[in-house]
């Protein structure tokens, strides 16, 4: 169904406005370091080794995105747009292999090609790499999953294809096992759970 441009201004102003409510009511807003530097998920590695380029380490400054009608425009869109155009499949399945990280550049992926086109995505569209970050959590099930979280000035907001909708990432269920340091994309931190846990592949989109 189309909507009338005013009418679509109109949504995204009273979601704003819903997450500006949601922070000042002292809702936690942001993840918890609880502690140090882990091991990056089985996967990272090999990735970087395939995308050199993607994984540049180097040490920056904090930076969250500042929300507005265009970033949470943008962001809607580029989750929705991931969300769709991947198909997805099992590791298993696609690679013969239990863990493998990948760009979808066949159409195909679990959670992890999610996560890393959505990122990538908004990288080229000028988004700061240090609020864009890989997140490993368990689901409600207790298994393993890859999201993207994008920090903000609002908190910590969670693109996930287990979901169409954008929420804040202590509204969906999931236990926050580690995510990149937003100083340095090849550091990971813990933030919950310190058992390790693997980002294992789902096999629904939302």
């Amino acid at each position: 169904m189309h909507i009338a441009k005013q009418s679509y201004s109109a949504i995204i102003s009273i979601m704003l406005l819903a997450i500006a409510t949601s922070a000042w009511a002292g809702q936690m807003a942001s993840h918890e370091l609880v502690g140090g530097t882990v091991r990056p998920p089985i996967g990272w590695v090999q990735f970087c080794a395939d995308n050199p380029s993607d994984c540049a380490s180097s040490v920056t400054s904090s930076r969250d995105v500042v929300i507005t009608q265009k970033t949470w425009k943008d962001l809607v869109e580029v989750n929705r747009w991931a969300n769709e155009k991947i198909k997805p499949i099992t590791d298993i399945e696609h690679w013969g292999t239990i863990e493998k990280w990948s760009y979808p550049t066949d159409g195909y992926g679990d959670c992890e090609e999610y996560a890393l086109l959505k990122r990538k995505t908004l990288i080229d569209a000028g988004w700061p790499r240090e609020a864009l970050l890989i997140t490993v959590v368990r689901d409600r099930d207790g298994e393993g999953h890859a999201v993207l979280t994008v920090a903000t000035d609002h908190g910590d907001f969670i693109l996930d294809n287990e979901r169409a909708d954008i929420v804040m990432w202590s509204e969906t269920g999931y236990r926050f096992v580690k995510r990149q340091a937003q100083s340095d994309q090849n550091v990971w931190v813990a933030l919950d759970d310190l058992n390790e846990t693997h980002a294992s592949a789902t096999a629904t989109t939302r």
